[in-house]
């Protein structure tokens, strides 16, 4: 069993039907999101044409009421703390939702699932796979 944090990058590409979810995650897997990925998703709702609006509404509300969301609670500030220290050390700046995202995962001991596994190289104590590469 594998604790997972799912990205946000992952899940628009499941609503797409471009990730094979089987190919990712477990039936035995534990997996969770942060809950800044709530945000992200509801921008893409908020942006999408009117025609696309409900169907991506309804993929946000299953997410929502399908995986459990992991709080920004004074842990995940902690852990977020430290790597916003460690990214403006090494000079290399990450954008502030993967940071928060890394940060979760950080607290919780979960592995980061994303398209953009890059955007959490070389980050400190964060494990992450790119989901188009299993």
């Amino acid at each position: 069993m594998s604790l997972l944090l799912l990205d946000t990058t992952f899940l628009i590409d499941a609503e797409r039907g471009a990730s094979a979810l089987d190919m990712v995650i477990d039936d035995d897997d534990d997996v969770a999101i942060a809950a800044i990925t709530v945000a992200e998703l509801s921008v893409g709702v908020q942006l999408a044409s009117a025609r696309q609006k409900g169907r991506r509404q309804a993929y946000v509300d299953d997410v929502i009421a399908s995986i459990p969301i992991l709080s920004y609670d004074h842990i995940v500030a902690i852990e977020h703390a430290d790597l916003l220290v460690s990214v403006r050390r090494s000079g290399q700046p990450r954008g502030a939702h993967d940071l928060i995202i890394a940060a979760t995962a950080r607290a919780f001991g979960r592995t980061v699932v994303s398209a953009d596994r890059h955007a959490f190289d070389d980050l400190p104590g964060i494990m992450a796979i790119d989901h188009r590469l299993a």
